[in-house]
């Protein structure tokens, strides 16, 4: 059984309109689950999780999946400098609020687990529980100056043929077992069909947010955002093969959180792809934990 997406579009607090893919019954009584992507990615990623969790049979749960300002279906921003974290955590708020979906469990990829731990730290009562997908406080520089590299950078496939062997020359290393239908879906994933065109699904400016990026100047930890999901059940997820979120990383949230449940997913890098069943069961596991932490705290 599936559970297909509707897409609903919310007008963010600067009046600019975002997509929102919902999936599963909104009377569900179970705590909706939020997801956010990466960087440059879009709510397409979250398809095969969203559909599953909203059409579990025993536990079917209301999810919904945000397409930041920029990638997706939603608008563009006339100004690059709003592709920025905090302006992204007021548009997840107000989604949140629009479609009465808070308190929620965030299930945040790389980008998404950033904004996750913000709101935690900003509306401690909107998160129930959170996921961070190969994404910590702290973020290996090697693997943001490989982001930085390619984000908005990528030439123009004549084909999704083509693009999907230009996403397999850049992250092949990272994903050795992927098969070429897999890269193929990645590159559906990546670019849409425009006016005879491959376009990607993300307003290229986003390139602007990364510029004073350099290798010799790490970002500025989030020690502080991570331990404000101290009362919240959390799950990290890490590619073995990641560079953007190291095992040190994981074993120093550990000790922050001795509650924390960590997967490493073998043969992939940043960051999983959340698809295979054992790792939606443990998401669905985690978001299980979270309905009786929500449950426990409202009686």
């Amino acid at each position: 059984m599936t559970a297909p997406g509707v897409s609903r579009f919310i007008t963010a607090p600067d009046g600019l309109r975002l997509h929102v893919r919902e999936y599963g019954d909104r009377r569900s009584q179970r705590v909706p689950v939020m997801c956010l992507p990466g960087l440059s990615r879009t709510a397409e990623d979250f398809e095969a999780l969203a559909a599953a969790l909203a059409s579990d049979a025993a536990a079917p749960r209301r999810v919904l999946a945000l397409d930041y300002r920029g990638r997706g279906l939603s608008e563009h921003d006339r100004n690059p400098k709003n592709y920025a974290i905090a302006v992204e955590l007021a548009d997840v708020i107000a989604v949140g609020v629009a479609l009465a979906a808070t308190p929620a469990i965030i299930v945040g990829t790389s980008r998404g687990g950033l904004v996750a731990m913000a709101l935690a730290a900003q509306r401690p009562g909107a998160v129930a529980g959170a996921v961070l997908n190969d994404i910590g406080p702290v973020i290996e520089a090697k693997g943001l100056m490989r982001i930085k590299s390619y984000v908005g950078k990528l030439p123009e496939p004549r084909s999704f043929e083509e693009g999907a062997d230009i996403l397999r020359r850049i992250a092949g290393g990272q994903f050795p077992n992927l098969a070429a239908a897999d890269w193929l879906s990645a590159a559906k994933r990546g670019w849409r069909e425009q006016d005879g065109r491959l376009i990607p699904t993300y307003d290229p400016a986003l390139a602007h947010s990364l510029a004073a990026l350099r290798f010799d100047r790490p970002v500025p930890t989030m020690w502080p955002q991570f331990e404000a999901l101290a009362r919240v059940p959390v799950m990290v997820i890490r590619g073995a093969n990641s560079d953007i979120l190291s095992s040190e990383t994981v074993d120093a949230m550990k000790a922050r959180h001795p509650g924390l449940d960590v997967l490493v997913v073998p043969d992939q890098g940043h960051a999983p792809l959340l698809r295979e069943p054992e790792i939606i069961a443990r998401i669905r596991q985690l978001a299980e934990k979270c309905d009786a932490a929500h449950a426990e705290t409202a009686a």
